[in-house]
């Protein structure tokens, strides 16, 4: 089992699909990792040997941050945009879209479920 970076890598994906499991490596990076590695695009995970392997797991310690290290910095570049106050900081913190999309009828994923307002009712004579 190829385990790098605290991810287990699935054993029947090509190489370059399994290396986008770990967080902050897609795969234009992938493809980077195992050219510089010296290692086939179509060879398997399960077909890695112990030193293709390390070479991998080298070359990602020393270049790419990933996973922990890589979400607690875009967690704080969150938090500073929102300590500043800027534009793009109150959006996170208020909850909305950051980049310019219309909020009137879409943005659901950002705003979360519906609430409802009911309407101010009509005075009855």
């Amino acid at each position: 089992m190829a385990r790098i970076s605290g991810i287990d890598l699935p054993k029947n994906k090509r190489g370059e699909i399994g290396l986008t499991y770990i967080y902050g490596i897609g795969r234009s990076t992938a493809q980077r990792i195992l050219s510089e590695s010296g290692i086939s695009f179509d060879k398997k995970v399960s077909d890695w040997d112990d030193d293709e392997l390390s070479k991998i797991r080298e070359f990602i310690n020393n270049n790419i941050k990933v996973e922990g290290s890589l979400r607690s910095e875009v967690q704080l570049n969150i938090k500073r945009l929102m300590d500043i106050g800027c534009y793009r900081g109150i959006r996170h913190r208020v909850g909305l879209p950051l980049r310019g999309q219309t909020t009137k009828n879409n943005a659901r994923t950002r705003k979360g479920k519906k609430k409802t307002v009911a309407n101010k009712k009509k005075v009855t004579k």
